[in-house]
């Protein structure tokens, strides 16, 4: 099998990456071949896999008919503009979440044209596609109402997706990932960032900014889970999905404050007295249409899988990326 992961060298990507290779194969198939692709070169991993490691900007044109020319069996596509900077740079939201996805489709098609050709294509969506009014707990079929161009770029995707699977030029699953919680590394663009930050930071003696309040209700899951509903998604059946090609993924909804609560039994007072308070009224009202509580029987029904505390999410992170340590309570 070869499979091609676009967006590789983001935090998802590597750990799938190190996840595939540590598994030599998917869905009982072994990967013979591994393409990682991003808009600057990922990492080349130590691996007797054979694998190619490219620079390469989904948007722009050309670049996606390169990436499917030698007709990889299982393609990953989580490259995206992250929230908040799809919000600052209305273009340069649009060309890599809608263009680029539209850039890929279109030459998976093209490709097909040469002789059959259907790959398992992976997206990763949002649940920024839903937006107000919202009831206590969204259904997976509820219509899609972004507040945000990257919630509305997202949307648009997952309806492409659906009509190229639906013609049969691509065997498409969209999977809407929640909050993805804690992860490593440094903050990057998203408006959601601070989710990791305010327990990243203080387990690590850092300092940490929360700029919404701590009543704030949202949707999250582990970069374990995350990987694991990926590898899930490669290989499921995709023919209960119908025309309904994207799912949401099942997660923890939890509080600020009951975030908050599990680092401080993890990392004590010490810990939690290191986040400071400093509203941000751009990211607070961003954060305010998004949703906090979802029913994601189908996706569990089909048996995706998820956290369901927030101590869970919080051991994860210190078990994934600090050696691990003991909850102090």
């Amino acid at each position: 099998m070869h499979v091609l992961i676009i967006g590789a060298a983001g935090m998802v990507g590597r750990k799938l990456t190190s996840a595939l290779l540590e598994a030599g194969g998917i869905g009982g198939a072994p990967i013979e071949k591994l393409t990682l692709a991003d808009v600057v070169a990922p990492n080349s991993p130590d691996t007797t896999i054979p694998c190619d490691t490219l620079a390469a900007d989904l948007s722009a044109p050309g670049t996606a008919g390169r990436l499917v020319a030698d007709r990889p069996d299982l393609i990953f596509h989580l490259a995206a503009i992250v929230s908040g900077e799809a919000e600052a740079d209305f273009d340069k939201g649009y060309a890599i979440n809608l263009d680029g996805t539209r850039f890929l489709l279109e030459a998976i098609r093209q490709e097909g044209t040469k002789e059959p050709y259907c790959p398992r294509l992976v997206f990763t969506s949002s649940i920024a596609v839903f937006g107000e009014p919202l009831p206590a707990a969204i259904p997976d079929d509820m219509a899609h109402t972004p507040l945000t161009s990257y919630g509305t770029q997202k949307a648009i995707c997952e309806l492409l997706l659906a009509d190229y699977s639906r013609r049969g030029f691509v065997n498409g699953i969209g999977i809407r990932l929640p909050t993805i919680v804690v992860r490593p590394g440094k903050p990057n663009k998203a408006a959601s960032g601070f989710f990791s930050g305010i327990i990243r930071e203080p387990l690590n003696g850092m300092e940490a900014v929360l700029p919404v309040d701590e009543s704030v209700r949202h949707w999250f899951a582990s970069p374990r889970a995350a990987i694991g509903f990926l590898r899930h998604a490669a290989t499921l059946d995709t023919t209960p999905l119908g025309q309904r090609r994207t799912l949401t993924m099942p997660g923890l909804s939890a509080t600020i404050a009951e975030e908050i609560a599990a680092l401080e039994r993890f990392g004590g007072t010490a810990a939690t007295g290191l986040i400071r308070r400093e509203p941000d009224e751009t990211i607070a009202r961003i954060v305010a249409g998004w949703p906090q509580n979802f029913d994601a029987r189908r996706a569990l029904e089909l048996g995706f899988a998820a956290e369901t505390s927030f101590d869970d999410i919080v051991r994860a992170h210190i078990e994934d990326e600090m050696g691990g340590m003991t909850a102090r309570a």
